[in-house]
């Protein structure tokens, strides 16, 4: 048996099998608009016509139309910039991301230019805290989320680039970073090194530049040479909590963001994430299905998934994630 914290794993994992794969597959197209585009481009393979189809409806109808219906006039959420959360606008923004939501959609492109314009700029970044303002700080953690969602949503202004330079000249001596690295941090974070990763990637994709190949690629090392999940100094699992998956993940880290994102990169699989793709397996149900996970404390319009039930974006992560892990085609993650 192989222990990883409080989980016991199998020493031989079983054969990989799919338990019924026909069933959850359309279980997965039962659920809301933002599940369905994902599944059918990274799950089922269908054409790009058809799941563009279906990622259409996220501004229409489910979840991505209700978050649209509750935007305040202004056009912020919860008529807050960072704050509260999970409410202001940097959060629901990087929901309908992660949603979805068509990049020319209108309302999110009112949201941008509110969080580009009304944040201080420092060291060539935002800041939404006066503490951080005061000292000419820009926050590492939200700049990595505002940058995804500025690339997610291909907004055209130069104060990007700058968001974009401003993390690739940032990273600690291991790789990573932290947003407490002028405060005495001698170690990155992993949530702060997921979201600037996440960021990048996407400012890449939408720049076309090489610039940040560097930097991605550092925070890779850093994420695979400690397995994604472990100490480097005791190989000790550093947070369990980061064993289960949480959707949304909010600006926290854990073993499924950390994999998809490097599916997403299309890194080859590595051997140093083989004991956190284990976990993905162990956390499947009998049934083909993952658990919804917890979620974390603080208000959220609404729940996307209530109940204890099975999570339908877990189980989408999950799914390709393995199959990258297991060889197919990598296929870019919102």
């Amino acid at each position: 048996m192989k222990r990883l914290g409080s989980l016991v794993l199998p020493a031989d994992p079983p054969p990989v099998h799919d338990p019924d794969m026909e069933t959850v597959q359309t279980w997965l197209m039962e659920g809301d608009p933002s599940v369905r585009w994902q599944a059918e481009r990274d799950v089922l393979e269908r054409p790009e016509r058809t799941w563009k189809r279906t990622r259409a409806m996220v501004a229409s109808e489910g979840w991505g139309k209700q978050l649209l219906d509750l935007q305040d006039p202004e056009g912020t959420w919860a008529q807050g910039l960072y704050i509260p959360k999970w409410t202001s606008t940097t959060y629901t923004m990087t929901l309908l991301k992660r949603l979805g939501l068509p990049p020319d959609n209108p309302q999110a492109h009112i949201a941008c230019g509110v969080l580009l314009d009304r944040g201080d700029w420092v060291e060539g970044g935002i800041s939404y805290f006066d503490s951080y303002t005061r000292r000419g700080w820009a926050e590492r953690c939200v700049n990595g989320m505002l940058l995804s969602v500025f690339s997610y949503f291909d907004v055209q202004d130069d104060r990007i680039d700058s968001i974009a330079e401003l993390l690739i000249k940032a990273p600690m001596a291991d790789g990573g970073w932290n947003c407490e690295d002028r405060r005495g941090a001698t170690h990155s974070s992993f949530h702060t090194t997921i979201s600037v990763l996440e960021g990048l990637l996407l400012w890449k994709r939408r720049t076309g530049s090489d610039q940040a190949d560097r930097a991605i690629h550092a925070g890779h090392e850093f994420l695979l040479d400690h397995q994604l999940f472990r100490s480097h100094t005791t190989g000790q699992v550093i947070n369990e909590a980061w064993t289960r998956f949480w959707f949304p993940p909010r600006w926290h880290y854990d073993i499924m963001r950390g994999l998809d994102h490097l599916r997403d990169a299309a890194i080859p699989p590595d051997s140093r994430a083989q004991d956190a793709i284990e976990i993905v397996r162990f956390r499947r149900k009998p049934d083909g299905r993952w658990p919804k996970g917890s979620q974390y404390t603080g208000k959220a319009f609404f729940p996307l998934e209530p109940g204890r039930v099975p999570g339908r974006f877990n189980t989408l992560r999950a799914l390709r994630v393995l199959r990258w892990w297991d060889g197919a085609t990598t296929s870019e993650t919102v």
